[in-house]
C-alpha cells in the first residue's frame, strides 16, 4: 500500500494513493486552510467506518440479508492535548431491509470489531469503541 501527499498551498495537499484515487485536504481557516477539502483526522475516522463497513457488508451478502441500505455512523471524541489521539469512537450501523435478521447483523459487527476490520483494530489502541445497531424494515 502506498500515498504520496503533494503540498498545494499553506496547508492544502492533494493526497494520491496507490489505487490510483486522489482527494484534496485542507485546513481550516484558523490554520491557514481554504476549506477545500477533509481534514486530516476526519479521513482517519472515515477510513475506520469505511473499514467496518465493508467488512460487515460482505458478510451480510454472505448470510443472504437482503439489505435496502446500509450505513455506518462514526462520532469521536479525541484528547484536549497533542498529540490529540481519538479517546472514544461511537459507530452507529443503521441496516434497513425487507427481512433482515437483527441476529446476523449484531454477528457481523462483532466479527468486523474483533477478527477483521484492521482501522478500528489500531485506533482500539487510543480509543474505546464502542456501537449501536439499528434493524428496520424497508
Amino acid at each position: 500500500m502506498k500515498s504520496t501527499i503533494k503540498w498545494m498551498d499553506n496547508v492544502q495537499f492533494v493526497a494520491e494513493v496507490g489505487s490510483g484515487h486522489a482527494l484534496v485536504i485542507d485546513g481550516a481557516p484558523d490554520y491557514g486552510g481554504r476549506n477545500t477539502g477533509a481534514r486530516p483526522m476526519e479521513l482517519v475516522l472515515a477510513g475506520a467506518a469505511s473499514c467496518t463497513a465493508f467488512d460487515v457488508v460482505l458478510m451480510l451478502k454472505k448470510a443472504r440479508q437482503n439489505f435496502t441500505a446500509f450505513s455506518v455512523e462514526a462520532e469521536a471524541e479525541r484528547a484536549s492535548e497533542d498529540p490529540k489521539v481519538f479517546t472514544a469512537i461511537k459507530l452507529t450501523f443503521r441496516v434497513t431491509g425487507p427481512a433482515i435478521d437483527p441476529k446476523v447483523v449484531e454477528r457481523s459487527v462483532k466479527l468486523s470489531k474483533e477478527k477483521y476490520c484492521s482501522a478500528t483494530a489500531m485506533l482500539g489502541h487510543t480509543a474505546e469503541i464502542t456501537t449501536e445497531i439499528l434493524v428496520s424494515a424497508a
